[in-house]
């Protein structure tokens, strides 16, 4: 506006957001020395008339009584924008279309901050579903987690009735609600049973308006003292099972625009399975609490249960769902003095249980029993029937186990004097799977009491086991995160050969380094490698932010030190305080064979030739996010065939074994023997190395990227 009005020396401007389903919106104005008309008489007006007529480029008409002119000029095609000029005579047209280069320019500038508000919105929503699913992991509070989910759900939807409800037994009810009172459960209740209708495969319900849906009627109470009119609702799905909802009111009627349910859906199946974490770990906490009552009460089994409770503790902080299987069959074996225990859960189709782990006390039996305890048990056999339905475990005898049950294979065992049981692990909302307990000899029978005893390490075993498996699904949702900020596919770049690796240090957490390509238009390649401080939420968002900075600055900024200098005031802005991201970009331009960088604050790039010599590919400048206004050098040399330029974090450098480092040195030597490797196989050699060097263990995220000129 400041822009137009110097050009066409207007008295003042006013700006107009256009959509395409909503009227004229009033923006911002500008000029007019503090005499501004009130730009809702006739302001609107006018834009739809400039909208309406596509032959025209300017709309000019008088001023009711204040003998000015006002033009309109719409911004782009189709307009995302209409800008007014205010006049105290009437323009010149053939001045005011000189504006149309301006308008045009200024449109695609509209539009290019909107796409940034769009990325900023989607990089919130995706902080608020890490960040509720990470605090509830760290609080393992059911009330922590409802509350804070709420409140980051109501920040980024701008509504203020949020609420999260849970099942409890047959009714729904408010766990944690914003802005909302009455009978409010009601409404949703029904909403569920909406959103579990004929539309559940869209994973969501939208109601236009509360006030005219029918199928609402009777419900009138529930919106009408909160004085909302649309909902939003999401079920929440653990297991197949639906264990509650979470909704979004909102006070105006609104038809539905796609994608506003991509957050709920998002946060819904994180929010579920957090949900039942922490409902795990209270009843965990109120199952320790009866257990410590029947240590106390029991003295004859004081001893033993003493040795279980604190068996049974150390599974819960196992976080390998196989070495917490392998643990509880072995532990079971041990503790009770038999000769075998088999673990199975259901398979992938939920027909058969399948064996997941076994232990057998005597090695040399461990074959044949293996083949024995091996074979998958069908869920519709009688015995597997009535032990998931009941929930209570089975002591076997001859003949209990029938026809294609995998237990009748124990029967010449059982009439020799051999006992068997078979337990349920089972959480108290779900069977996780049976437990198998064998004792060969007739003198160590598996008896009433003992079978009593051992369920109850079987509940404390499947507290752990489920444990592990959430955890798991944590692990795969953080990696699945991870991926998604590293390339996806290699560039094809035609003579240039690509190898890159990466590994987290973290064990749960999103790690700190970055990486990614781009082939330019003019078919130069542009790679970027940085390393963000931190590790976790905080540093998934700056991974983020570094990946879109790369994307959206390479294409206009291409060269390396116009690039750094760019990206630079972009992380300055959007980098908390006390942060930084140090970044290595490179241009190598296969058919000039030549290469240039830019650093800044990161390890320099080695130029590796084909016979083994070694090289290093400066530029410096300041790490990115301290300090605006930044210059940085370029360093470019020429690139023979053969040649390779391997690009790394200071996670290489700094592995350390007995506090060295492996150093510049040991990378130089390796690179000088392993020189002939493809690129693939070079960048995995190095990160082979150096965590050998460290004992297997890294300290720091490493990435490693190889580019090589082909011959």
């Amino acid at each position: 506006m400041r822009l137009a009005t110097l050009a066409t020396k207007a008295l003042g401007a006013a700006l107009w957001r256009v959509e395409a389903d909503a009227a004229p919106s009033f923006l911002a104005r500008h000029g007019f020395n503090g005499e501004a008309p009130d730009h809702a008489q006739g302001g609107a007006e006018d834009v739809r008339a400039a909208l309406a007529d596509r032959q025209r480029a300017l709309i000019t008409r008088r001023q009711e009584g204040r003998g000015g002119s006002v033009a309109t000029i719409p911004l782009g095609e189709p307009p995302v924008a209409a800008l007014q000029l205010y006049f105290e005579a009437e323009p010149d047209e053939g001045e005011l279309a000189l504006l149309m280069p301006f308008a045009a320019r200024a449109a695609l500038a509209l539009r290019r901050s909107h796409q940034v508000g769009l990325i900023a919105t989607a990089l919130r929503r995706s902080q608020t579903v890490i960040g509720v699913v990470s605090q509830a992991i760290a609080q393992l509070s059911l009330t922590h987690t409802l509350e804070t989910a709420v409140e980051r759900i109501a920040e980024l939807t701008a509504s203020g009735h949020v609420a999260v409800y849970l099942r409890e037994g047959r009714r729904l009810t408010a766990a944690a609600s914003r802005g909302l009172e009455g009978p409010h459960a009601d409404l949703a209740e029904r909403l569920l049973e909406l959103a579990l209708g004929p539309f559940r495969g869209r994973g969501f319900l939208f109601i236009e308006d509360m006030r005219s849906d029918a199928r609402l009627q009777g419900l009138e109470e529930g919106w009408e003292a909160n004085g909302i009119r649309r909902a939003l609702v999401v079920p929440l799905i653990v297991h197949d099972e639906v264990i509650g909802a979470l909704a979004v009111y909102k006070t105006r009627a609104r038809p539905y625009r796609e994608g506003e349910e991509s957050l709920l859906i998002a946060l819904s199946s994180q929010l579920a399975v957090a949900v039942e974490n922490a409902r795990l770990h209270e009843r965990a906490k109120e199952l320790g609490e009866v257990l410590e009552t029947t240590l106390d009460s029991e003295r004859r089994a004081a001893r033993q249960l003493r040795g279980l409770y604190e068996i049974s503790a150390s599974f819960s902080e196992s976080l390998s769902l196989d070495a917490t299987l392998d643990a509880v069959a072995k532990t079971m074996v041990q503790l009770f003095g038999l000769d075998a225990a088999v673990i199975r859960m259901p398979g992938a189709r939920g027909e058969v249980l399948e064996m997941k782990a076994i232990y057998v006390r005597d090695q040399g039996l461990r074959e044949t029993a293996t083949r024995l305890l091996a074979v998958p048990q069908p869920m519709d056999a009688p015995l597997a029937r009535r032990l998931l339905r009941s929930g209570r475990p089975v002591l076997l005898r001859p003949g209990v186990a029938t026809g294609q049950d995998a237990h009748r294979l124990l029967e010449p065992f059982l009439l020799r004097g051999g006992t068997a049981a078979v337990l349920p692990l089972a959480t108290p909302g779900e069977i996780l799977g049976t437990l198998t307990l064998l004792s060969l000899d007739p003198a160590r029978p598996l008896t009433r009491e003992t079978v009593d005893v051992a369920m109850t390490v079987a509940a404390q075993a499947a507290l752990a086991i489920d444990n592990a498996r959430l955890y798991q699904q944590q692990k795969d949702f953080s990696e699945t995160m991870q991926r998604s900020l590293l390339p996806s596919a290699l560039p094809d770049v035609g003579r240039v050969e690509v190898g890159h690796v990466y590994q987290s240090a973290a064990r749960v957490d999103v790690g700190g380094d970055v990486y990614d390509f781009l082939r330019l238009d003019d078919g130069r390649l542009a790679v970027v490698l940085g390393d963000v401080t931190g590790k976790g939420i905080q540093a998934a968002a700056d991974m983020a932010m570094a990946k879109f900075s790369f994307r959206a600055l390479a294409r206009t900024h291409p060269e390396p030190a116009d690039f750094l200098a760019s990206a630079n005031e972009v992380v300055v802005d959007e980098i908390e305080t006390g942060k930084f991201i140090t970044m290595l970009y490179v241009l190598l331009d296969a058919d000039a064979g030549t290469v240039a960088s830019a650093s800044a604050g990161h390890p320099a790039a080695r130029v590796v030739t084909a016979e083994g010599e070694v090289g290093e590919l400066g530029g410096h400048g300041l790490a990115l996010g301290i300090d605006s206004d930044q210059e940085y050098s370029v360093a470019q040399t020429a690139l023979a065939p053969g040649t390779t330029v391997v690009l790394y974090t200071d996670g290489v450098l700094e592995a350390r074994r007995d506090g060295e480092l492996y150093g510049e040195e040991r990378l130089d030597d390796l690179l000088r023997r392993r020189a002939g490797l493809p690129p693939q196989e070079l960048a995995e050699a190095i990160l082979a190395d150096c965590k050998s060097f460290a004992g297997g263990e890294l300290s720091d995220d490493c990435a490693v990227v190889c580019l090589r000129l082909a011959p």
